[in-house]
């Protein structure tokens, strides 16, 4: 009975599981190219469905099909052969894009309500849409605008529906709970045993920084679509787990922390210990000490893992790096990087617009794409619109009493650092960045409206 009870609304569920039974049984018969028509739409409808329908049911389906659905493009490739258009990987976008619904809804009057840092967001992105598109095929442009604007779309939606933080915040605990012991194990697994379509995704992209495709030789990105972004989501779930999720957390922590390790992201590393301090430094005293205890166990579930062959050379070895970054290849490209980009990125006043730099390019540092694609006639108000989200949420005292809004701004801040390293604010990436950021600002509202009664 008790399963049953999970699985309501019936309607909702029905939906949900009709298409993950059709995604099965297709890569089972080996039907990935009917698939890849088919699984963006369907996922789409299915949303749709739920946003009308069920609006919290639809933010963990939302977050599941960005989690999922790389993963499930690799094992197409490798039913049914390699699809170098990745019209898969449009899916968790065109769900996501549902929750424009609110930004057309409540847009024109989301100023007066606080929503100006969405507004300068969304000025940037469309001033920098339409240099592209004079520029650039127009499908390019397209595919870039997803990338940057999406994320602010949902972080307007979270932060527009305020009224209903509560079941949000507990929708997000809930989804990255099981997203974090999902994600992290299937992590574990991809390392050790390294299944043949996590191979074809290597050898088929040829990106060296995955690592080597064969067991105990790959930098983990799990069922994300690189390391980058799989460091993003894991690394917002582990922060979650401090508070809330039961006893399933700790195995949730094994797995996750394990995986992170393995991915070798020595950026999401340092991004944690940060958002750790930020967290730790808002709660009051009698919150602190619990957050240290918390802390000791899951280093007491993750320890014995790490240190252990096959994993503790590798991450040894990784950590050893840092008190060597002279020499440290990876240092010394993005030092390259920026010693060679920044300059011409700090002289693009108007930028070279959206599509001049597509997925498939490869720039490690999210500040000089920023300024290469939006110029400083984007970046200003972009930034600015960030920055504002930062001062509204990290000037309020609503952390102190709500662990989730201290959590939401510190996973906000430690990706906006990261674009110093790579673009955390495009797809899953800026997902995290503004969906928390979003979350944050939602909570802010909530309060200050339970205050005034």
């Amino acid at each position: 009975m008790k399963g049953l009870h999970l699985l309501k609304p019936t309607s909702a569920w029905t939906a949900i599981l009709l298409l993950i039974l059709f995604t099965a049984l297709c890569l089972l018969i080996g039907a990935g190219s009917l698939l890849r028509f088919i699984f963006p739409v369907a996922s789409f409808i299915v949303g749709l469905f739920l946003f009308q329908r069920y609006p919290i049911l639809y933010l963990g389906f939302n977050w599941w099909i960005w989690f999922l659905t790389a993963w499930i493009a690799r094992v197409a490739d490798y039913r049914s052969g390699w699809d170098p258009q990745r019209l898969m990987l449009v899916a968790p976008f065109l769900v996501t894009l549902i929750s424009g619904i609110s930004l057309i809804r409540h847009l024109p009057k989301s100023y007066s309500n606080g929503g100006l840092p969405f507004i300068l967001a969304f000025i940037a992105i469309l001033y920098s849409f339409l240099i592209g598109l004079v520029q650039y095929s127009p499908f390019v442009v397209f595919r870039a605008l997803l990338d940057w604007l999406i994320p602010v779309v949902f972080g307007f939606h979270l932060f527009i529906n305020w009224r209903e933080y509560p079941s949000y915040r507990k929708n997000f605990e809930h989804t990255f709970l099981w997203g974090t012991l999902v994600i992290g194990t299937y992590g574990v697994i991809q390392y050790l045993i390294a299944p043949e379509w996590d191979r074809l995704w290597i050898t088929s992209t040829g990106l060296v920084s995955f690592g080597t495709p064969e067991p105990l030789g790959i930098r983990v990105f799990s069922t994300l679509h690189s390391t980058g972004p799989f460091a993003s989501v894991i690394m917002a779930g582990l922060l979650l787990l401090f508070h809330g999720g039961g006893f399933i957390r700790f195995a949730a922590a094994g797995t996750g922390y394990l995986s992170l390790l393995l991915s070798l992201a020595r950026t999401a590393w340092g991004s944690w210990a940060v958002a750790v301090l930020i967290h730790l430094t808002s709660l009051k005293s009698n919150l602190q000490m619990r957050f240290i205890l918390i802390i000791m166990v899951m280093v007491i579930c993750v320890l014995p893992l790490a240190t252990v062959e096959p994993f503790s050379e590798i991450i040894s070895s990784r950590l050893q790096t840092f008190s060597d970054l002279e020499n440290d290849a990876s240092f010394g490209a993005r030092t390259e990087i920026y010693e060679e980009g920044l300059a011409l990125a700090f002289s693009q006043g108007l930028g070279n617009g959206l599509g001049s730099i597509t997925r498939q390019e490869v720039i490690d540092s999210g500040i000089i794409e920023m300024l290469m694609t939006l110029g400083w006639a984007g970046t200003l108000p972009y930034m600015a619109g960030i920055g504002l989200l930062l001062f509204s949420v990290f000037n309020s005292s609503v952390g102190q009493f709500d662990p989730f809004v201290s959590i939401a701004r510190a996973i906000g801040l430690t990706s906006i650092l990261q674009l110093i390293i790579y673009g955390s604010m495009l797809g899953i990436s800026g997902m995290i960045l503004w969906g928390f950021l979003g979350m944050a600002m939602a909570a802010q509202k909530y309060y200050q409206n339970q205050r005034n009664g």
